[in-house]
């Protein structure tokens, strides 16, 4: 990230000269904690993990992936709630708001065109994903659902690593 703000700021620099430059100053990057759950709410409702990191899509919307992320505005917080096609990597639905609830993440599943055959649907075993209303929305579009395994970023990796890029290409924009 520093090697990038560098770069946009005209300084031509690698990323292992920071590196070694950060090192002989002792300087760090902020590690972020990993929360822990204490959720003890009602039982959710988690549906098996059949792609088992099979990403390979052979037709559109055969293979869906979905997550929230934050994004960082200023002081504040705002949620992005996306579904990717696996077949190709496009976002095909989104809602940003500044709530994340089970409206925020149904606006991004009505989005979704009308299905003509079946496909599947890959999401984590967030509260809102695991809700009734949540999953009976997404199974009366005729959308097989299948949660990762309980924290495994893996198994949902290509909607992971799309929002991980997208927060770490715009963070200094979104701060400022």
């Amino acid at each position: 990230m520093i090697t990038g703000i560098l770069k946009r700021d005209g300084y031509s620099i690698g990323k292992n000269t920071v590196q070694r430059i950060m090192h002989r100053f002792n300087l760090q990057c902020r590690v972020k904690q990993k929360r822990q759950n204490l959720y003890r709410g009602k039982e959710a409702l988690v549906a098996n993990n059949v792609l088992d990191r099979n990403f390979k899509a052979t037709r559109p919307l055969e293979k869906l992936s979905t997550d929230i992320t934050y994004l960082p505005l200023g002081e504040t917080n705002l949620y992005l709630s996306s579904i990717m096609d696996l077949y190709d990597g496009q976002i095909i639905a989104y809602t940003i708001g500044t709530i994340q609830d089970i409206e925020f993440v149904s606006n991004t599943a009505n989005q979704l065109p009308e299905i003509m055959s079946e496909f599947i649907i890959q999401m984590d075993q967030g509260s809102v994903y695991t809700s009734r209303a949540y999953q009976t929305l997404i199974q009366n579009k005729g959308i097989t659902i299948r949660m990762s395994s309980k924290g495994t970023p893996a198994d949902n990796a290509p909607i992971e690593s799309f929002h991980a890029s997208l927060k770490s290409e715009t963070s200094t924009d979104l701060q400022n």
